[in-house]
């Protein structure tokens, strides 16, 4: 059995009167959120104890927090500065801008028929929500995590991480290589000759061309992870492979120069056989190529 975790994005119908506790409570635990921030990069290498020992009364005192979103606050900061650590950047203070608030299973939100309870200022909220594509996870007895209130353009949705079991892939009929690209977010060949492309103009066409590809490592991201829990649930199987010259390699005669690739007319046209086509689509075809040499190499040694 393989475990995956997926985010359920869920959004929240509070009535008007469940916003203004909302909001309240979003923009005390913002000022919260950063007031700890603050005082953890003062300290660099604080510990959770220590943080709890130094500032829980302070907390619940001044802004009048509750003991245990107090402690998610804590934790939420420690999580930030420890990423920040991980991903290699340089310590610096953390500012906490957008409405979020980290909540624990059974503890500060739970799920019962069509709505959710959640733990506020003023006490327990109990809040409609709605599903959209998502029903299975929440049908199926998934375990659910550290959820996070956010809201934004004054709509309210609740992220839900959603961890199920699924069963491992044990018999080979279908194979599939991905292509991932600026152009197109996706470009995809199987081993009936099919081809798919998948745009990722949605994705970064609203930004400004500094941040483009930043946006598209997103979006390569969240695909990636969206396929790799789709085939799990399928009981199919995701392989990475060295996408390195496979948009400049000849999938006829092997001819591999940067001179069979055309960026700006999107084409790949070999310099030695004269085979023409898309150059994202024979990215992929090289990297179904690939992927069957791995699985033939894996079947001999098995």
């Amino acid at each position: 059995m393989k475990s995956i975790t997926i985010t359920a994005k869920v959004k929240l119908y509070p009535t008007s009167e469940q916003m203004m506790i909302l909001n309240k409570t979003l923009s005390v635990i913002r000022d919260v959120l950063n007031f700890v921030s603050a005082f953890v990069f003062g300290r660099e290498g604080i510990r959770y104890l220590e943080l709890d020992h130094a500032l829980y009364y302070p907390v619940r005192q001044q802004f009048g927090l509750r003991s245990q979103m107090t402690q998610s606050v804590f934790k939420t900061v420690l999580a930030k500065y420890k990423s920040m650590k991980s991903n290699g950047h340089p310590f610096s203070k953390v500012s906490f801008r957008n409405f979020e608030y980290d909540l624990v299973w059974n503890r500060d939100y739970s799920i019962s028929g069509q709505s959710v309870s959640l733990n506020t200022l003023s006490g327990r909220l109990h809040i409609p929500f709605e599903l959209k594509g998502m029903e299975h996870w929440f049908s199926a007895g998934g375990r659910f995590g550290t959820a996070k209130l956010i809201c934004k353009n004054r709509k309210y949705y609740l992220h839900i991480p959603v961890t199920l079991e699924a069963e491992n892939r044990n018999i080979l009929n279908h194979i599939v290589g991905i292509d991932l690209g600026v152009n197109h977010l996706a470009v995809s060949f199987d081993d009936e000759g099919n081809t798919r492309f998948f745009s990722g103009r949605t994705v970064t066409e609203h930004v400004r061309l500094k941040s483009r590809y930043v946006m598209v490592y997103w979006a390569f991201c969240q695909f990636r992870e969206m396929l790799e829990y789709k085939a799990a649930l399928s009981q199919s199987e995701v392989l990475a492979t060295d996408p390195k010259y496979t948009s400049q390699s000849c999938p006829v005669c092997g001819n591999t120069t940067k001179a069979n690739r055309n960026r700006r007319k999107l084409e790949f046209c070999c310099t030695v056989c004269g085979y023409r086509s898309n150059d994202d689509r024979t990215g992929a075809i090289n990297i179904y190529r690939k992927g069957c040499n791995t699985l033939f190499a894996e079947a001999c040694q098995a």
